[in-house]
């Protein structure tokens, strides 16, 4: 039988730069991401086969029309809001990756101490938005909405709100601690021993996929 002896030296690549020429931490932030998206998948899925097989559901319109200092009468608005922290967050992450790019220690500074801002007034947000349902009766079990044609709904409604609204907000809390962890690791001048900023782009990985799944879950909950 013949056989072939591999050389530990051999480069199988010919086409030019590898497409797989990517730092080791951030190919793993990646699967990890990839695995995350699966298990908010699954929810999203499940939420959606749950809705869609169930012949009445609560209007979105009528349960989130609340708003802090205002009353209900506003439908949506301060879940928009919510959203609109979220946004304006991921920008300044942009912004502190930017920043790390070009080895500008103040600029990750500011921007990420922005971004924890805004993670934190998206936690204090969802923080009141979760204490207002419940004072109204709401909590896993428990549905005091009827359905938009005005029959009893099941608990599937907030069973699956509080489940995937609180996993999604596990997640934003994470990313608020990573960040904080980053801001002290810039502050010590780690980064600019190590001449890069890659654990900041790294972070800014993580970020950014916690704002995307709040799209899906706003427009699974809140829109549709």
């Amino acid at each position: 039988m013949a056989t072939t002896t591999v050389s530990t030296g051999t480069k199988w690549w010919g086409g030019g730069r590898s497409p797989f020429n990517v730092e080791y931490g951030k190919v793993m932030m990646w699967y990890f991401l990839m695995s995350d998206a699966f298990t908010f998948g699954a929810f999203l899925i499940a939420y959606g086969t749950t809705r869609f097989a169930t012949i009445g559901w609560p209007d979105p319109n009528h349960v989130f029309n609340s708003f802090p200092g205002l009353g209900a009468g506003f439908p949506l608005l301060f879940v928009s809001l919510m959203t609109f922290i979220l946004i304006i967050s991921s920008v300044t992450m942009v912004l502190a990756v930017h920043a790390g790019h070009n080895m500008d220690k103040k600029g990750v500074v500011k921007n990420l101490i922005w971004t924890i801002i805004g993670g934190l007034a998206f936690l204090s947000c969802q923080a009141w938005e979760w204490t207002h349902l419940f004072h109204e009766g709401a909590w896993w079990g428990r549905n005091p909405f009827p359905n938009a044609d005005g029959t009893v709904a099941t608990t599937n409604f907030t069973n699956f709100f509080f489940t995937i609204t609180g996993f999604h907000g596990f997640h934003v809390l994470s990313g608020v601690v990573i960040n904080i962890i980053m801001l002290i690791m810039t502050l010590n001048d780690k980064f600019e021993k190590r001449g890069h900023y890659l654990m900041i782009e790294k972070a800014g990985l993580y970020w950014h996929f916690v704002d995307l799944v709040w799209v899906f879950v706003f427009t699974c909950f809140y829109l549709i």
